[in-house]
């Protein structure tokens, strides 16, 4: 490096956002089409509660929401978002991007838009691609990167290896400068294509096209060899976590928060087990949301903050893992960012009421926190 060359700015988060979608499902409301019981879905699970969005509501609607309950967190104002990062399997169209559906909808007039395709694995992938972009760009100060999903468009109620697991949501962050020391660090990202075919929704690209054909034949649902993710997971979740201490010389007990995708939290809280990751450090959410996919990592870290569980200085190690199939590692020394969580409160469905005179059924409860 030059001596007149100023060194590289580190990358943290500077702000959190999350959205859930009003209507929820139970196990008892999803039991029953998918041929199992609410105490079996619980069992094998853990999962209690779904959030599902409206038939109007698309994924940029509730990622859009998520990012700027981020971006107050943050204290800056859209208008100053230099990047828009939208990490999803769920997009609202084949095309144009998600990110270009959300930017129009928050009115970041001024940030570069795109998505980043790596399914439950996408938001960290989404976070590297912003940490380098901010780096490497002179001039670019914030970005935005948001996980969102709107899995319940793509499912088949009668089939228990999905419809018991998949759910809607979105959660975000605003990636920024923080102080020397801080910030993610030792990115580890992975992929292998030849398990690509274990989950996927296999009609409706260039190379099976929509038809009345795939229509019938329910191919534009979403499709998994439970078998063959739950291995995958037995196998990747323990080795990122061996990797990633190794090769920066920690130990679990260095470790303030283990953050990782949320695809089945009793198979998480067996593998936790299994690794030694002390008890409280390892963040469970799947349970309150099923998996919410691309948003399950940042949800299950604004989730963190709003607990308390991140102090200022406090090391996190994100560990995640998705179809394609994907994984990825990163360490983040957190800097107390806080996060905003809008969780829109109405009517349970099965006992409908009206709302108090001064609220509506859809107004959004805000629920900031900081640590």
């Amino acid at each position: 490096m030059s001596p007149h060359t100023s060194p590289l700015p580190c990358i943290g988060v500077l702000g959190m956002g999350t959205y859930l979608p009003h209507d929820t499902r139970t196990n008892q409301d999803v039991a029953a089409a998918a041929g199992v019981t609410a105490e079996w879905i619980a069992q094998r699970t853990g999962v209690h509660t779904r959030h599902v969005a409206d038939p109007d509501q698309a994924a940029s609607d509730l990622a859009a929401n998520a990012v700027r309950a981020a971006v107050a967190a943050a204290g800056i104002d859209v208008d100053q978002l230099d990047v828009l990062i939208a990490a999803t399997s769920t997009p609202d169209e084949l095309g144009p991007s998600t990110a270009c559906r959300i930017q129009a909808l928050i009115g970041a007039r001024h940030a570069v838009a795109l998505d980043v395709s790596a399914a439950c694995a996408g938001w960290l992938f989404a976070a590297r691609v912003a940490h380098d972009w901010l780096r490497g760009s002179g001039g670019a100060r914030y970005a935005a990167v948001v996980g969102v999903e709107a899995y319940s468009k793509f499912l088949d109620p009668t089939d228990r290896g999905t419809a018991v697991l998949f759910a809607d949501g979105a959660a975000a962050a605003v990636l920024g400068p923080v102080p020397d020391g801080a910030g993610f660090g030792d990115f580890r990202l992975g992929s292998d294509g030849t398990g690509a075919h274990h989950v996927l929704i296999p009609a409706g690209g260039s190379r099976v096209p929509a038809s009345p054909a795939t229509l019938g034949a329910h191919r534009h649902r979403i499709h998994m060899d439970g078998r063959a993710v739950r291995d995958f997971i037995v196998e990747i979740f323990p080795r990122l976590v061996r990797e990633s201490l190794a090769a920066n010389d920690l130990r679990l007990e260095d470790i303030d928060a283990v953050i990782t995708h949320q695809p089945n939290p009793v198979l998480l809280r067996s593998l936790g087990e299994r690794i030694g990751i002390p008890p409280g450090r390892l963040v469970i959410v799947g349970d309150e949301v099923g998996n919410i996919g691309a948003a399950s990592a940042p949800y299950a870290l604004a989730g963190a903050a709003a607990r308390g569980l991140l102090p200022p200085g406090g090391r996190i190690l994100l560990a995640v893992f998705g179809a394609g199939v994907t994984w990825g590692s990163a360490l983040l020394t957190w800097t107390g960012a806080p996060a905003i969580r809008i969780a829109p409160t109405r009517a349970a469905r099965h006992a409908p009421a009206p709302p108090p005179a001064s609220a509506s059924p859809t107004t959004p409860t805000l629920q900031r926190s900081s640590s």
